[in-house]
């Protein structure tokens, strides 16, 4: 029999409403949810087509062991859990558990299983090496956090809902839907603005999908901080701040005042390429405005400096007197009594903590208990106490998402073991011993704890799983749970753990992802403080009376830096000297030999690696190509679609070039996420973006440094924008790569590359 069941999506921070049919323990169909009081029957191709991911025949639905030869074979869970125990247990003994490793992919994100078991498995074994793909996206947000308020978890949001003045950097939220920002229907959210006589202003190199809607600003890549910089010049210049209540509630602002008098935006015009009069104009606004916001992501972060840069966003709403305040950026509120203490308590008695540990290659701090991706091959390579031997990797794809892959995928090999649990075999994991299948998404129950906070309107939902396990796959805390149990004996810690694993299962209370959730449910905001509050929200309830998600509150409140800060003085703190030093880095350095400059791209189409196996997203064929200008490929002879080489310091790809006037001149943007090499089980994803040179796309990454010198040095991220590139014509016979793979030419075809709702 059919049923339609309530859910939602989990590829990005939206967590947009859908009903899923069901059918046979068979995952039929899924369509945008229209009761979801937030999404209102919106999804996008990604959420529509993940029916084809559930079901394709190319996933992992069984324990895959690696042969001599490099193929795979099925066998049992017990006989893959027995010999991955014996063998960590071996490492254990020859090395110490700190020889023990685990990588986690942005998908793990979206499961609080995976999230909460991984980090309390690793911090139990006491290890350094806990990697997860937030640095090569979101760290550097917490990095600044922790400088300027003490807590890394603060996360100030647009008030979309009430903002006149929005000024985006960096950020695309109609193709990635929100960053750091949980808000379905953005695109509705930003049109709204204007609709009420207000101004979105869009600060890119590239004309995206956002900017095209909007006044788009275009900006050299990765000269924000001198742009933001300069706006906090004229602010104080032109006597735009409250000096007086600055004063109160922050620390070290005659410093920061004296720092901004050397960047008058006529000074920063010539590296940043915004004129003066814009910048000027752009400040005014800001201060003036009763409700205005400066929002900026992704690519604010992959510079040479996003620590400062991501602090300076904060710095500009705070003096232009638009943090935490209605119309500005704002503070989400999770409810739950005591939070701010508990951050605090957390980071004095945990990993958690920013650079208690460091990495062992490159000395970079840890953040929130991870070192950089970027220095894992390194790790595995270099000798010496502490060299990571076995590593585990969930929901994630390194090879293809980490600087100079080709370095980690020969490292790989040198482990004494590598296990994987994810739904496909993928071009990391064709290294593994062994493969062990994931449940997806709606194969499990969830609660999103991550999120509450970054909702733009107070939200919560929870779900069940919609269908059993498909085959043999497992959820990730269930399999760390057998870890647990195999590692008992050779670690006081573990043995703790599994001890309380099996008492409180005795107990009939076992700790599971959906009895944590509950407890903070019941904590939060609406939440029935376990029968105090009559009506509350529990788990079951959200369940059983809101299955499509309930609104907590009709906005973000005011106010919340008092529950944020965590200092003794409650003011924020301006004058970290680590902020201070990055200062020496925010002016661009020119090269000669590499005159262009390379930045990311989203692709509406594609979530990093793992979604170019659906067909739905493939139809009408793929293209990864560069974008560039079409000047600068007149002044080099390259033709629309013709095959180019694009080469930096650190290696070199060929892929076609795709000429458009919607980004700047001396600008090339490549999409991430391709390189598919055919060492990946995926059959969709190797044929996809063919050309004369092959198909899978280009790793652009393969254009990116590893070396830890040339990491953003607070938050230990890479350098990812901004890096000089050249772009050369070639021919089929003479093409050098460095990186396996290519582009593909642009099909006529469908257009998948609208929204749904």
């Amino acid at each position: 029999m059919r049923e339609d069941k309530p859910t939602y999506c989990r590829i990005c921070e939206p967590l947009c409403g859908m009903i899923a049919t069901v059918e046979d323990n068979r995952l039929i169909a899924l369509r945008p949810d229209k009761e979801h009081p937030l999404s209102k029957g919106f999804a996008c191709p990604k959420g529509i087509a993940f029916t084809e991911i559930v079901n394709d025949p190319d996933r992992v639905r069984y324990p895959l062991r690696r042969r001599a030869d490099g193929g795979f074979d099925e066998v049992t869970w017990d006989t893959a859990l027995a010999d991955i125990t014996e063998r960590l247990q071996g490492v254990a003994r020859r090395h110490g558990t700190s020889s023990i490793g685990w990588y986690f992919g942005n998908p793990a994100t979206f499961s609080t299983g995976h999230t909460l078991w991984t980090g309390v498995f690793m911090s139990l074994l006491g290890t350094q090496h806990v990697y997860s793909a937030g640095s090569q996206d979101v760290n550097n947000r917490f990095v600044a956090s922790h400088f300027l308020y003490g807590n890394p978890v603060a996360a100030p949001i647009p008030d979309i809902n009430r903002v006149e003045y929005l000024l985006m950097i960096g950020a695309n939220p109609i193709v990635s839907h929100g960053s750091v920002m949980s808000s379905p229907r953005i695109r509705d959210g930003l049109r709204a603005i204007t609709k009420r006589g207000g101004t979105v202003t869009v600060v890119d190199p590239r004309r995206t999908e956002t900017a095209r809607e909007f006044d788009w600003l275009p900006i050299t890549p990765d000269t924000d901080a001198l742009f933001l910089l300069s706006l906090l010049h004229v602010m104080f210049d032109d006597g735009l701040a409250d000096v007086e209540r600055l004063s109160r509630r922050t620390r070290g602002l005659d410093r920061w005042r004296s720092v901004v008098e050397q960047y008058p935006p006529e000074e920063t015009a010539r590296h940043t390429g915004i004129p003066a009069e814009r910048v000027r104009e752009i400040a005014h606004a800001l201060a003036k405005t009763e409700r205005a916001a400066v929002y900026g992501r992704i690519g604010t972060s992959l510079g040479r400096t996003g620590t400062l840069t991501t602090a300076l966003l904060d710095m500009v709403n705070l003096v232009a007197g638009n943090l935490d305040v209605v119309g500005g950026s704002m503070f989400g509120d999770l409810g739950i009594p005591g939070q701010r203490l508990g951050v605090a308590a957390l980071q004095r008695v945990s990993g958690f903590a920013y650079g208690r540990r460091r990495s062992r290659v490159g000395n970079l701090p840890q953040v929130l208990g991870t070192a950089p991706a970027s220095v894992m091959a390194k790790e595995i390579t270099t000798g010496g106490k502490g060299q990571l031997r076995a590593l585990f990797v969930s929901a994630g794809n390194p090879v293809l998402s980490v600087p100079n892959g080709d370095e980690l995928r020969s490292a790989l090999d040198e482990l004494d073991l590598m296990v994987s649990l994810d739904i496909y075999r993928n071009e990391t994991n064709a290294h593994a011993d062994y493969i062990l299948p994931a449940t997806t998404m709606y194969e499990r129950a969830d609660f999103l704890l991550p999120f509450q906070a970054l909702f733009t309107t107070p939200f919560k939902q929870a779900t069940d799983a919609v269908i059993g396990p498909q085959g043999q796959a497992r959820e990730e805390w269930t399999v760390i749970n057998e870890l647990i149990a195999g590692l008992a004996r050779h670690h006081p810690l573990v043995g703790l753990m599994h001890i309380g694993n099996v008492v409180s299962r005795r107990l009939g209370v076992p700790a599971t992802p959906r009895r944590i959730s509950d407890l903070v449910i019941r904590m939060g905001l609406g939440g029935d403080r376990f029968g105090l509050r009559r009506g509350g929200l529990t788990y079951r309830r959200l369940l059983a009376d809101h299955p499509h998600g309930v609104v907590v509150a009709d906005d973000l409140a005011p106010g919340q830096l008092a529950k944020t800060i965590t200092y003794r003085d409650r003011r924020i703190r301006l004058d970290a000297p680590e902020l201070l030093a990055e200062l020496d880095r925010v002016w661009p350095v020119e090269s000669d030999d590499y005159p262009l400059r390379l930045i990311g791209m989203r692709e509406i189409r594609s979530e990093n690696s793992w979604q170019h196996n659906a067909p739905l997203l493939l139809r009408g064929g793929r293209t990864h190509a560069a974008r560039m200008h079409p000047e600068d490929a007149a002044a080099r002879g390259i033709d629309d679609g013709g095959l180019v080489t694009v080469a930096s310091r650190h290696g070199r790809i060929s892929l076609p070039a795709m000429l458009t006037e919607d980004i700047t001149p001396g600008v090339v943007a490549i999409p991430h996420g391709w390189g598919h090499n055919g060492s990946g089980g995926w059959t969709q994803a190797n044929d996809a973006a063919r050309t004369e040179l092959g198909s899978g796309g280009a790793n652009v990454n393969a254009l990116i440094s590893s070396d830890p010198a040339d990491l953003e040095r607070l938050a230990g991220m890479a350098n990812m924008t901004g890096v000089p590139i050249e772009v050369t014509a070639v021919g089929i016979g003479g093409v050098g790569s460095s990186a396996e793979g290519s582009g593909g030419r642009t099909h006529p075809g469908v257009d998948l590359d609208r929204t749904v709702g």
